[in-house]
């Protein structure tokens, strides 16, 4: 009994660790993941600036890869790209974004008469529907509504007294990661040569799982990109044609809401119709046109946009994507849930390519 007690554990152990490192590509991928994995969470408030320009240098080398296949060599594509990019920065910087400002600090200043309005329209509610709601019970939810209200005013006066560091780390971004960029676009080769020289040379598998991932997040970003690009154009559009304040605010809220699946949608709708009833109130046919409009905007948004950007991107449960919001969110703030979705799909890439027991195809290459 005693001789095979340690001989089950042994066995026990010797099958999990050939279920899970079935070769030695499988722990050097594993190596890989879990060193990255470590610096990017113990040094992104220090290297955030160093992250943010790789990733922006990832994304445009795509556009670097398409102009050189024009017959330009590479260095005059990565000047072609880099200035793109510094004009489109250029445009988001000096005009969308005072305009986008503006229009929100308009509607900040609006605030509380949009509360007065709305505190008018729900305190009717009990002439109305005597049987189901009491004058009491509005006053009781109305004050729980201001209280909170109240603690958000608080906590936006505590960001503004903050927001001189927020500003000149802005600043400082703006002239790092440019530069970077710029670098990282230029010395590719020369970086990747450095930087496989710590790489295993026995790499085939992780080869295998970053082509794979780099078809995914091409094509998830070039997909998410555009639908931002399509969702804030024809909103804009829409809403600048029916006359509605502050239409690219909720023009650009209606892009970006792209970015956080199912949650997203779910926010941008309140600030779209509670900016329709205060400009023109229930009773008007115009806040009927702006929620018809807006319905048939998020549906064909579902409908078209979304299958004809994403059909060759992967497919990721529902399930998936909400649990990658949660886990990267909680780990990383904001940029967090921005890259939720890559990081998700960099998951199922990498378990999907793992070899599985019994695999001994990559053991042998």
């Amino acid at each position: 009994m005693t001789t095979q007690a340690p001989s089950l554990n042994y066995r026990f152990f010797s099958e999990f660790f050939k279920r899970f490192l079935p070769n030695s590509q499988a722990v050097s991928l594993a190596i890989i993941l879990i060193v990255s994995f470590v610096l990017i969470y113990s040094l992104s408030s220090i290297l955030m600036p160093v992250f943010a320009s790789v990733i922006v240098a990832y994304l445009l080398e795509g556009l670097v890869d398409k102009t050189s296949r024009f017959g330009a060599p590479r260095l005059p594509s990565v000047y072609i790209v880099f200035c793109g990019f510094m004009a489109c920065l250029g445009f988001l910087l000096f005009y969308l974004m005072p305009l986008v400002s503006q229009q929100a600090v308009e509607l900040i200043q609006h605030i509380p008469e949009i509360i007065n309005s709305a505190q008018t329209g729900v305190m009717r509610l009990p002439e109305i529907y005597p049987k189901i709601i009491s004058e009491t019970r509005i006053q009781e939810i109305m004050f729980a509504v201001q209280k909170e209200l109240l603690t958000y005013g608080q906590n936006i006066l505590t960001l503004s007294a903050a927001s001189v560091v927020g500003i000149v780390t802005a600043l400082i971004y703006l002239f790092l990661v440019p530069m970077m960029v710029f670098f990282f676009l230029k010395d590719k080769d020369l970086l990747i040569s450095w930087f496989l020289q710590f790489i295993p040379k026995n790499r085939n598998l992780t080869v295998r799982v970053w082509k794979d991932v780099d078809i995914q997040l091409g094509n998830y970003v070039r997909g998410k990109f555009s639908e931002v690009f399509i969702l804030w154009f024809v909103s804009y559009v829409t809403f600048a044609t029916m006359d509605l304040n502050y239409a690219m605010l909720l023009a650009v809220l209606m892009g970006v809401q792209v970015i956080i699946p199912y949650i997203g949608a779910t926010l941008v709708t309140f600030p779209v119709i509670a900016v329709a009833y205060f400009q023109w109130g229930l009773s008007g046919d115009d806040f009927m046109y702006i929620v018809i409009a807006y319905s048939i905007i998020q549906a064909l948004d579902g409908v078209i946009l979304v299958p004809v950007l994403f059909s060759e991107a992967v497919n990721l449960h529902a399930i998936a994507i909400i649990v990658a919001i949660l886990f990267f969110g909680g780990l990383w703030g904001f940029w967090g849930v921005f890259f939720a979705i890559p990081l998700a799909t960099v998951v199922k890439a990498v378990l999907s390519a793992w070899p599985r027991l019994g695999d001994t195809q990559l053991e042998n290459s």
